[in-house]
């Protein structure tokens, strides 16, 4: 995910609030913290969630899964528009992914797939934002592939290998506490995309 822009205002309340609840995710899953202590990380005093958030700790999940797409898109567009291969940008893009989870000690993974592991079927809200999260991201990939000449049907097809390898790399190396799992699954799997590219 990129880095957010400085501003002169500081974070508002709901900006605060996502911001802490995307840190949650990504270290602990969003079982794993209460509403008394999210507040208090945000600096939001109590009865402000229900204000910015009327569905609650749901809610407020479901707008950090949206604002972790979109920074997770807003760096992916930008390797993509530094790189005319989209193989390298998503090499670039897993090993960005790679360094921020060792340099957090392994502590904060992905919050997409952590919430994915611990949601329920009766999760609707939760399981749609991430479905759309992760179609959106595949579907990003997968026109930039098209635009260097794959055809429509295999770009989606590798779009959704490079995200698993994403996701599944990740998840992996977090309970490793070392990058080699995704480091191996990334290497090997833009090896043969290059090679069948070369074709």
């Amino acid at each position: 995910m990129s880095e957010p822009k400085p501003s002169d205002q500081p974070p508002g309340t709901r900006e605060r609030l996502i911001a802490a609840m995307v840190d949650a995710l990504r270290r602990r899953g969003l079982h794993g913290i209460g509403l008394t202590e999210l507040l208090a990380q945000a600096g939001a005093p109590k009865g402000v969630l229900y204000h910015h958030f009327p569905g609650g700790k749901t809610e407020l999940a479901v707008a950090a899964i949206d604002d972790v797409v979109a920074r997770m898109l807003g760096w992916l567009d930008g390797l993509l528009a530094r790189n005319t291969d989209p193989v390298e940008a998503a090499r670039q893009w897993m090993q960005g992914a790679t360094l921020r989870l060792s340099s957090t000690g392994f502590h904060a993974g992905c919050p997409l797939a952590t919430v994915a592991l611990e949601s329920t079927p009766e999760d609707h809200a939760l399981r749609e934002a991430l479905a759309r999260a992760f179609a959106t991201l595949r579907e990003r990939i997968a026109l930039a592939l098209e635009a260097a000449g794959e055809p429509p049907e295999s770009a989606r097809g590798v779009a959704a290998l490079i995200v698993a390898t994403y996701e599944g790399g990740l998840l992996q190396a977090r309970v490793a506490q070392s990058t080699e799992p995704i480091q191996q699954a990334t290497h090997t799997l833009l090896t043969l995309l290059a090679a069948r590219a070369a074709r």
